[in-house]
């Protein structure tokens, strides 16, 4: 089975593009907001829980997000990998701990200078109608508003938060947490950084030859 793969990386850095292409060499994609949405859909005593806390406008607490992913994942049988999660050491601690508990595990880290990325989240654009990322600057359709992979026209949308100040904010705070958890992988001999400047298909290739 191939290793669990725990990817890090800031903002923009090409995450959700490189785990799109992973999921057609076996890999099951685990977004959190996907399973308490699933989990709440599904009406059970958890999915209640994380409902009322939603409810409330709290944000869902480390241990609850941990009882979901125990729930839902069988790091036994499926190669996974987590993405947005964990966003800090304590949560990398918990997650070692209760659910992976040892097993094959690499740490990914999308490397790339912040003043490249803000420039890059900036120009990204993602078609509502089937989900392709794009980006003005480096990854533009072949014809402007139209999207290459389903055809559909001026469905190529800006994020609400994809904006210089607030990309500026996400960074910070994403520079602030990273470093722990690079040095908690990194002891455990568990850490791969890769450059995510480079061509897409070059950082495929890389992430390829890393998981084997």
């Amino acid at each position: 089975m191939k290793p669990h793969l725990i990817i890090l990386g800031a903002p923009g850095s090409g995450k959700g593009t490189q785990a799109a292409k992973l999921i057609e060499k076996g890999y099951k994609h685990i977004s959190t907001g996907d399973l308490l949405r699933s989990e709440i859909a599904k009406g059970t005593e958890l999915g209640q829980k994380v409902s009322g806390i939603i409810s409330r406008g709290d944000l869902v607490d480390d241990n609850t997000v941990m009882a979901l992913l125990k729930a839902n994942c069988d790091v036994d049988k499926v190669s996974y990998i987590f993405d947005g999660f964990p966003r800090n050491i304590a949560q990398a601690e918990m997650l070692e701990a209760e659910l992976l508990q040892g097993r094959k595990t690499l740490a990914v880290y999308f490397n790339i200078d912040l003043g490249v990325l803000t420039d890059r989240v900036v120009n990204r654009r993602t078609c509502s109608n089937c989900g392709e990322i794009y980006n003005l600057t480096t990854k533009a359709p072949r014809v402007p508003n139209v999207c290459d992979k389903c055809g559909a026209q001026n469905t190529l949308t800006q994020r609400k938060d994809d904006t210089v100040e607030v990309v500026s904010n996400r960074l910070k705070i994403f520079a602030d947490t990273v470093d722990p958890m690079l040095a908690f992988y990194k002891a455990k001999g568990a850490l791969v950084e890769i450059d995510a400047s480079l061509p897409e298909k070059t950082v495929f290739s890389a992430l390829e030859k890393i998981i084997g």
